[in-house]
């Protein structure tokens, strides 16, 4: 049993010396020291042995175990070390090298054009004023004078949840309710998603953006509406742009009016963007009805104010000479990095 104790040694370590992987290192301690393995074949035939013997076979063979063992961890301890430097060398860091610089967000066109907005009106003395996305049908049609069965809104093409709940189809519900709690002086806009049943093409959505302005005060006049719409215009498009407003029929405004922008490219004179009118159509506006200052409690004797809504897409379109809407809400980088 010595000559094969020692026999086992040597082959251990022999094998010690060309493995060079974590799992055969393993496989080698199981195939010599492991429960079915050979040093403990050889403990196993002890019994066998004579008094004498036993106790000299049984060093020996914890001698061998034990010096396997210490070449298996000394073994394992090295290729540790040498995975360990390997790693480092393929991480090192060459400080010379150009750095790479993260690319840089932008905001989005539409974001963009709000925000150029908002400033426009705060400068002005307006607050934003938000509302919620899913209303009762009060404040987006009855109190704006449109009661149930009102033909203006079958024009709407509205969302319903149930007879009562809908999704606006227009900000102007924020109005209702900032009148509901304020007291004139009242100077607000209010942007926001609006939802509307509309087939998806170049110029439609069932979503899209709205941006709505209420101003009431004493003395208020259609010329006050006409120059804050003129100097927004003026801040989007150029010194040179120009409004006209035209003479149109809304619910919640009397007089009421549709404003066009000049043409930003023929400059008035005609051409196929315009359909050779000089002018696109952009928005409604007009002063707001006495019935609507009635119902959230002013008194149209002695206040006075205008309304406007425009939607966010039609002026980014514009401001970017942009030609299909859908391209706002593709999210291609191909068309976004542009801006």
């Amino acid at each position: 049993m010595k000559e094969q104790l020692k026999s086992i040694e040597e082959r251990a370590k022999a094998e010690l010396e060309k493995v060079s992987d974590i799992k055969l290192l393993e496989e080698i301690r199981v195939r010599f020291l492991g429960k079915k393995g050979e040093v403990t074949a050889i403990l196993k035939q002890m019994g066998g042995l004579s008094a004498e013997e036993r106790p000299v076979i049984g060093q020996l063979a914890n001698t061998v175990r034990a010096d396997i063992e210490a070449a298996i961890q000394e073994k394992q301890k090295q290729m540790k070390a040498a995975l360990a430097e390997k790693k480092l060398a393929a991480e090192t860091l060459d400080v010379t090298l150009p750095g790479k610089a993260p690319r840089a967000g932008r905001p989005h066109p539409l974001n963009a054009v709000l925000a150029e907005v908002e400033e426009v009106f705060l400068g002005m003395g307006f607050d934003i004023v938000e509302g919620p996305e899913v209303e009762s049908d009060y404040y987006c049609f009855e109190a704006l004078n449109m009661p149930k069965h009102h033909p203006a809104r079958d024009t709407q093409d509205t969302f319903y949840i149930n007879d009562n709940v809908l999704l606006r189809t227009q900000t102007s519900s924020v109005q209702i309710r900032t009148m509901e709690k304020m007291k004139p002086p009242i100077r607000i806009i209010s942007p926001g998603r609006v939802y509307r049943s509309d087939a998806v093409d170049a110029t439609h959505s069932p979503l899209f953006h709205q941006i709505e302005g209420l101003v009431i005060d004493k003395g208020v006049t259609m010329a006050d509406l006409k120059g804050t719409l003129e100097l927004l215009m003026k801040r989007l498009y150029g010194e040179d742009t120009k409004i006209r407003l035209r003479p149109h029929h809304f619910p919640y405004t009397e007089p009421s009016a549709e404003v066009d922008l000049m043409c930003f490219n023929c400059h008035g004179k005609g051409c196929s963007m315009c359909k050779q009118e000089g002018y696109v159509e952009l928005l409604g506006a007009g002063m707001v009805h006495p019935k609507v200052l009635e119902e959230c409690g002013i008194d149209p004797e002695v206040y006075s104010g205008f309304a406007f809504g425009i939607g966010l897409e039609r002026i980014t379109m514009g401001r970017y000479s942009i030609n299909d809407m859908r391209l706002l809400y593709e999210n291609d980088m191909r068309f976004l990095e542009q801006f």
